[in-house]
């Protein structure tokens, strides 16, 4: 089993990883930060991975968030994948909601951590992917709010 922590070098997300870090003691689990990274460079953009003159480089981004998460983790894993493009109706949170659930399930994610302002909130925002992943009953999934 593994503790499971999506991972866009956010402050939500590297407190995500620090109590996935902690909570792996409790439970002797393995950590695995993932970072989901859209073929979309105004996504990229948007989320501060890149700027107005960097090229888009989905392998330049990987690494920016391995070394990010080694920085909070040493001890974890690191793994990135990029959404398949599988329905032009599908918005970038669909991709990546879809992408964090098939590797939960790949990885035999015990928990899924999730850095989120707004996951759990009664109304659902369009951008979180909290609500979606853990709407999943074959893993828990704890929230994190607060860097």
């Amino acid at each position: 089993m593994v503790l499971l922590v999506p991972f866009d070098g956010s402050a939500l997300s590297k407190a995500a990883l620090s109590r996935a870090m902690e909570f792996a003691d409790y439970r002797d689990e393995a950590v695995t930060a993932l970072s989901v990274i859209p073929n979309d460079a105004a996504y990229a953009q948007e989320r501060g991975w890149l700027d107005d003159t960097e090229e888009f480089d989905i392998e330049a981004i990987a690494d920016r968030m391995r070394e990010q998460a080694e920085s909070v983790a040493p001890a974890a894993s690191f793994r990135y994948e990029v959404p398949e493009d599988v329905s032009s109706m599908a918005s970038t949170t669909t991709d990546i909601t879809r992408t964090i659930r098939e590797v939960a399930h790949e990885e035999g994610a015990s928990i899924v951590f999730i850095g989120s302002e707004n996951a759990g909130r009664v109304s659902t925002p369009v951008c979180s992917v909290g609500s979606p992943v853990s709407e999943d009953p074959e893993y828990d999934v704890h929230i994190v709010r607060h860097p």
